[in-house]
């Protein structure tokens, strides 16, 4: 059994699938952008790391809404537009990961309109109202 999950705390999805899904134990987080909330779909102004730290706020509203906070994280993906923006991205995740951080891959690939996806599956804890 599978449960769809949104919360008004994280960006809209631009397209017809689910913000996020728990299913036997795990919560799967869709790629979150650095989109703010609202009607207007609108990306955060500033640098990359303004892009960045707007993602990350977007997935760790997603994982908490699934009951979970992003220390649950047990694998991330991030897409970037460049391999130069490695080193803030590097440092935004752990800023947001801590010292105990998921499995991850970082790959280079062309996004429009920014400059930075990112998405987890995280381990529902015990005795989370959603496990």
């Amino acid at each position: 059994m599978k449960k769809v999950i949104t919360t008004d705390k994280a960006a809209a999805p631009g397209g017809p699938y689910s913000p996020a899904v728990i299913a036997n134990g795990f919560a799967f987080l869709s790629g979150c952008t650095p989109h703010l909330t609202g009607p207007e779909k609108k990306v955060v102004e500033g640098d990359f790391r303004a892009q960045a730290v707007q993602a990350f706020e977007n997935l760790k509203a997603l994982a908490e809404a699934s009951g979970a906070s992003l220390a649950d994280a047990v694998r991330a993906q991030v897409y970037i537009t460049s391999m130069d923006h490695f080193p803030v991205m590097n440092e935004v995740f752990g800023e947001y990961f801590g010292e105990n951080p998921p499995t991850r891959t970082t790959l280079p690939i062309a996004l429009v309109g920014f400059d930075i996806e990112i998405d987890a599956i995280l381990a529902l804890p015990e005795g989370s109202e959603q496990a």
